[in-house]
């Protein structure tokens, strides 16, 4: 594993399972910091990615990357406690919570192989020095149809914006999960088949 800022030091994060402002209402176990690391191969693919990007002024900004599987086990806890809907306006309005396991929220998630990533695009100004999020449509982690990667009903706008965060994914090599517009595995993982459990910290 290694820390995607020893590649890009300047980019973009806000690892929001570091804190409270994520779909539990809590840190979540096995963040201890809120660093960003995936295997090699797939940290070299989205440094390069992000310095596609920049050559016409846009910035990736990473929301998760690696996930211990102690994580995904909290995820799956949380969902199975069906009394706990503190998060649901905000992260799953339209969804009953019985319905979140499967396609939202996977007992064994590929984040936990170091090579899927959640982001999204920024735009910067022509000295590259103020950048803003596009307008994809919904906030991370919004369980939710809009949230696919399709979705009718997200604007044509919108649909842009994602499709521009698709084309420079697809061409570092990650494939989109069609459920989440903000997730990306690298299609040739380095190891399939592990799951990490090691603390981000």
């Amino acid at each position: 594993m290694v820390d995607i800022r020893s590649l890009v030091p300047g980019m973009a994060e806000n690892i929001h399972y570091a804190g409270s402002d994520n779909f539990t209402g809590a840190p979540v176990p096995g963040y201890k910091a809120a660093k960003r690391f995936l295997l090699k191969p797939a940290a070299e693919a989205l440094a390069r990615v992000e310095h596609s990007l920049r050559e016409q002024h846009l910035r990736l900004k990473i929301w998760d990357c690696y996930r211990p599987a102690r994580a995904v086990a909290a995820f799956v806890r949380w969902a199975h406690d069906l009394s706990d809907t503190r998060t649901k306006a905000a992260h799953y309005p339209n969804v009953d919570k019985s319905k979140l396991l499967g396609e939202y929220i996977a007992p064994v998630s590929g984040h936990s192989r170091g090579a899927t990533v959640d982001l999204t695009l920024l735009q910067c100004d022509a000295h590259d020095r103020h950048c803003k999020q596009l307008d994809m449509g919904t906030h991370f982690d919004l369980f939710d149809p809009l949230a696919h990667t399709d979705s009718p009903d997200a604007t044509p706008l919108q649909h842009a914006n994602r499709e521009r965060l698709l084309k420079a994914m697809a061409a570092g090599g990650f494939e989109n999960y069609p459920a989440e517009w903000w997730h990306y595995t690298l299609q040739m993982q380095p190891q399939p088949a592990a799951l990490y459990d090691v603390p981000v910290q």
